[in-house]
């Protein structure tokens, strides 16, 4: 683990964001939960620690500035991602990470209470049916459809004046000309990845109720 801890201080300072040994002991502690529980439930594709501490935990971070509001929904989080490492890093913000799957929720639940994060929330549940008592500032989703869909998808979770905040990879001009609502497309240079990746940032129009 010691190549993991060199790997997420030099990406946290590349990243611009406090090189907190307790953080980072926490995100070092996840990296080892997702490989114990990615042998009977397969959460993810990666399965290097080092490759995890920068295509999973600072991949996750570099959307951090970004982040806007103190109520945070991470839709499609499967192993918890982008949510747990943000939630390590911004402990006054409130998280809800929402997925589908069970054994993804059930694998985040233990997460949360390993890592003693008292700020997130997990819900199973499709992102159609999932109805917050209250909506959030930011919505953050790994954009594995068309942003389209997924403003048609997450329309009901967006509060007065918050953000949708999609992760894609390339800039996707096709999709952006389909839009009708005003979007940012932010890039995002990940320490230790060279694939391009980007955010596109859209803000909620109050005309959209």
């Amino acid at each position: 683990m010691d190549k993991c801890r060199h790997i997420l201080r030099q990406g946290l300072q590349q990243l611009a964001l406090p090189v907190d040994e307790e953080k980072i002991d926490r995100l070092l502690a996840f990296i080892k939960l997702i490989g114990k529980w990615n042998k009977a439930y397969n959460l993810t594709a990666v399965r290097d620690e080092r490759e995890m501490a920068t295509l999973h935990i600072l991949d996750s971070l570099a959307i951090l500035p970004y982040v806007q509001g103190s109520r945070v929904a991470d839709i499609g989080t499967g192993a918890g991602l982008p949510g747990i490492p943000l939630a390590i890093f911004l402990p006054q913000v409130e998280f809800t990470l929402v997925d589908s799957n069970s054994k993804k929720t059930r694998f985040v639940q233990q997460a949360i209470l390993e890592l003693k994060l008292k700020n997130v929330t997990v819900k199973h549940s499709r992102v159609e049916q999932f109805t917050p008592s209250e909506r959030f500032s930011t919505v953050i989703m790994r954009a594995f459809a068309s942003l389209e869909t997924i403003i048609n998808l997450t329309r009901h979770l967006l509060a007065e004046e918050a953000v949708l905040l999609a992760m894609k990879g390339q800039n996707p001009e096709q999709e952006l000309m389909q839009l009708t609502e005003k979007y940012t497309v932010i890039p995002i240079d990940v320490p230790g990845i060279a694939a391009e990746r980007c955010l596109v940032r859209i803000e909620r129009q109050s005309k959209h109720g």
